[in-house]
């Protein structure tokens, strides 16, 4: 006989489960509350739950919660009972609900600025969402990426890459709100600048360079880049530390001549930037220059002729110059500077110095300036003004000519339209007295008893006595400055509906009586003449005085008596006197120009 003895056993510890496994639950999800025995599959159980507040039939071993909220939140465990027989209380598990996070865009670099051509990648980050299953939705500006993973590779980024990028993630039936936007500006490729503290190496001295990209950051470790450099001698070559002193990322110091660049390189991988303008380095030599003038006189004057010379002692190296100066001509790199005719545009602080032709990069320092002052006024030592200052005349009319310099003695001489030379007869000290007649109507200029001769004036005596005559300068007048002429009858000036002409053309016929202009031009030299009730006035010319290539009180002599011959010969077709007055402008021109130019 066998006797069978049975014993109990203790019911199973229940364990309760969360669908979807993630303890973080956010509201508005789905969640399952499973309660399992182990071991006890196939039994009958029913199940009481903790807390006791089901949404499905008490004896169920699952608790559904369609769209959680924050009330959810709490410990749940449960028993189940087989028979009479119930097993122990399940261990807690806490179910936390919160609100869907909101995600982040961050940028994977630390710079924010991109340039064409790099690889940037954003990134989108759901912080307390870590270990679930998320997908992601892109979308820059309002248009969809179609892309679903936590981070977006631009490969080669372009300007067309430029916006606003924002993400939300999403799993099961729940969808984050949209990121905050990051913004990503895409520039066109960088170029690196290069700078020099100074351009050449002194004596036993160096040069320090600072290479940057701009725009940058406040340094080169916060925008990512770092910075290679190069010298070209004969060709370019990386610089070493044996060839310079590294002193940061961005800054050395060297002490050979020669050209150099820089580029700036950051991110994996690698992304160049446009190589940097070429800085020369000279490197300085102990030979030092010196600026002479020739002649070394303490006054030049416009029309002469001076040279600026640079001089290097030492050895005998053979030299390219090089100057510098602030004048409004610049010299040529030679070592003589030769002006043949000065002028005001060739004022100014000249400095030199030296390239050796067999070592490009190696120069002399510059040497002290020399400073050329060109006088604007005609180097004359006698002067004529008249009183009134005009060029034409009617007549009958006071006109006085005074000589003016360090002379006791004067003469007026006088070239008239019949092409003879007179002297003035009724001389006052150093003025001349005219009571104008027609034949007063000429060419005027003083002459010392030394023979220097002052510029030269033209004289027109009006013999109509009911026409206007044009109120014009005597003397010629200088480029940029204001001018007024005016049209005048004898008995009053005439103030209104005044023609004026240039060249024989109209340019003013308006209510106003006078033309002024306010800067005076080249081009606006010529022949004036005025209008007024249908009578013209005699025409005259207006010289207007730039930088000459010769002395302008000679050749405005030379000029006037040109012209009145010209006239007279027209007028009289006397071809007897054309050798004579061909003759007498050469003898003329001879002394005028001999005492004109400086000895």
């Amino acid at each position: 006989m066998i006797v069978l003895i049975l014993g109990e056993t203790a019911p199973p510890k229940p364990t309760v489960t969360l669908q979807p496994s993630w303890t973080q639950i956010y509201s508005g999800e789905t969640v399952t509350v499973r309660c399992e025995i182990q071991g006890g599959e196939g039994a009958q159980w029913t199940y009481e739950w903790s807390p006791a507040k089901l949404n499905t039939p008490p004896t169920s071993n699952e608790y559904k919660i369609n769209r959680v909220t924050k009330s959810d939140s709490g410990g749940y465990s449960c028993r189940g009972r087989r028979s009479s027989s119930w097993t122990e209380w399940s261990d807690t598990i806490t179910l936390k609900v919160t609100a869907p996070p909101k995600p982040t865009v961050t940028l994977q670099s630390s710079w924010t600025q991109i340039y064409r051509g790099e690889t940037v990648t954003v990134r989108c980050e759901i912080q307390g969402g870590e270990g679930a299953q998320w997908t992601y939705e892109w979308r820059r500006g309002q248009v969809n990426i179609r892309q679903s993973s936590n981070e977006y590779r631009i490969s080669r980024a372009a300007e067309s890459d430029s916006g606003g990028y924002s993400c939300r993630g999403t799993r099961t039936y729940l969808l984050t709100e949209w990121s905050d936007t990051i913004t990503l500006t895409v520039s066109s490729k960088p170029k690196a600048e290069l700078r020099a503290d100074r351009t050449a190496v002194p004596v036993g001295g160096s040069v320090t360079l600072n290479c940057s990209v701009s725009p940058s950051s406040s340094s080169s470790s916060s925008s990512g880049w770092k910075y290679y450099w190069y010298r070209y001698d004969s060709y370019y070559k990386l610089v070493t530390s044996p060839d310079a002193v590294f002193l940061s990322n961005e800054q050395i110091s060297v002490s050979e001549g020669g050209y150099y660049e820089c580029i700036g390189g950051r991110g994996e991988p690698v992304y160049y930037t446009e190589y940097s303008e070429a800085v020369r380095i000279d490197t300085t030599v102990s030979n030092r220059p010196v600026v002479t003038l020739y002649p070394n006189w303490s006054e030049i004057y416009r029309g002469e002729t001076i040279t600026v010379r640079c001089e290097i002692h030492g050895g005998d190296t053979e030299w390219d110059y090089e100057w510098e100066t602030n004048s409004t001509i610049k010299p040529a790199n030679q070592n003589e500077y030769r002006i043949r005719s000065a002028s005001s545009s060739n004022s100014g602080n000249y400095r030199c110095k030296g390239r050796m032709k067999s070592s490009w990069h190696k120069t002399t320092e510059w040497s002290d300036s020399v400073t050329l002052t060109v006088s604007d006024n005609v180097h004359s030592a006698a002067s004529l003004t008249v009183s009134p200052d005009r060029v034409q005349h009617f007549t009958s009319d006071s006109v006085s000519l005074t000589c003016e310099g360090n002379f006791t003695e004067w003469r007026v001489r006088k070239f008239s339209e019949d092409g003879r030379l007179s002297d003035c007869r009724r001389m006052t000290g150093s003025t001349c007295n005219i009571n104008t007649s027609e034949s007063d109507t000429g060419v005027y200029w003083c002459e010392s008893g030394s023979g220097e001769f002052s510029s030269a004036v033209n004289i027109t005596v009006q013999n109509d006595g009911n026409g206007p005559i044009l109120v014009s300068p005597v003397h010629p007048v200088t480029e940029g400055a204001s001018v007024s002429l005016s049209c005048s009858l004898r008995t009053q000036k005439i103030l209104s509906n005044v023609f004026f002409y240039h060249n024989d053309k109209l340019i003013q016929n308006d209510t106003r009586g006078e033309l002024n202009i306010s800067a005076v031009s080249k081009s606006d030299e010529g022949f004036y003449k005025c209008q007024y009730s249908g009578r013209e006035s005699a025409q005259s010319w207006m010289s207007v005085k730039g930088q000459q290539d010769q002395n302008i009180s000679c050749v405005f002599i030379v000029c006037l008596m040109l012209e009145v011959t010209w006239i007279y010969f027209v007028r009289t077709e006397i071809c007897s006197i054309i050798m004579s007055i061909i003759l007498y402008y050469y003898l003329i021109i001879i002394s005028h120009f001999s005492s004109c130019v400086r000895s």
